[in-house]
């Protein structure tokens, strides 16, 4: 599991978090602080209070049977709305959406079922004593914004990129790979060529330092020579 850590071991004022993945690539993780947070969840109480209030509407004609349906109803919209989102819709409730926010695991890997389902029960202990006292007292005393039950599932809230990348011009470079690669290899390079466009420049550069063997160089002169091999392993020839 990668580490999540302070960069340069010294408090950063802007939140960004430094995790270190088991092959050693480092990503930033901008933690969301409690003012988001708050918003966020007002947003999805209003929805949820939407929701239930058109429910209630329809099944108050079904008289007791209707009774019985709403109370099932909001069992499900309580308590299985969030672990439901964040589980099926990349770490986002509609509210974290609308703000930006995503819930992942500490080593930046996408929150599952477990997880999810852990931080949420644990909702019961951070309303306490009352407007959720707890858990904002712990969310402003971690370093990360966490509260309890973020610290319980190993789960964080972070600012969701929204920056929407350019696709890089076509790089017409052919190259022969500096060592022979396994189908495997040939694969990922293939597939870095093909979704390069969807990662940040920093992004590519790390992926592209991880193939260091097969270019031969690091940095930018990497990222290129690396859709060379692409190239080279897709047949396109001079």
């Amino acid at each position: 599991m990668g580490e999540l850590r302070r960069e340069g071991g010294l408090p950063l004022l802007d939140t960004v978090r430094e995790v270190h993945t088991p092959e050693g690539v480092a990503l930033h993780l901008p933690a969301a602080g409690a003012i988001p947070r708050a918003y966020a969840w007002l947003l999805d109480l209003a929805i949820r209070g939407a929701l239930l209030a058109l429910v209630s509407i329809i099944l108050r004609l079904l008289g007791a049977f209707g009774a019985g349906v709403y109370a099932i109803v909001l069992f499900f919209v309580v308590w299985a709305y969030y672990v439901a989102f964040e589980a099926l819709w990349d770490g986002q409730t509609p509210g974290k959406r609308a703000l930006g926010l995503r819930v992942v695991a500490v080593n930046g890997a996408p929150i599952g079922w477990m997880a999810s389902f852990v931080r949420n029960l644990l909702r019961t202990v951070d309303m306490l004593p009352f407007g959720y006292g707890a858990g904002l007292a712990c969310s402003l005393s971690d370093p990360w914004g966490r509260r309890l039950g973020d610290i319980v599932a190993g789960t964080v809230v972070v600012h969701a990129s929204r920056e929407r990348h350019a696709t890089p011009p076509a790089i017409a470079s052919i190259h022969a790979p500096a060592m022979p690669l396994q189908p495997g290899e040939q694969a990922a390079v293939i597939a870095f060529a093909d979704r390069a466009n969807t990662l940040t420049p920093q992004r590519q550069q790390e992926l592209a330092d991880i193939a260091a063997p097969a270019t031969g160089t690091t940095g930018e002169a990497g990222v290129i020579r690396l859709f060379g091999i692409a190239n080279w392993l897709l047949g396109r020839r001079p």
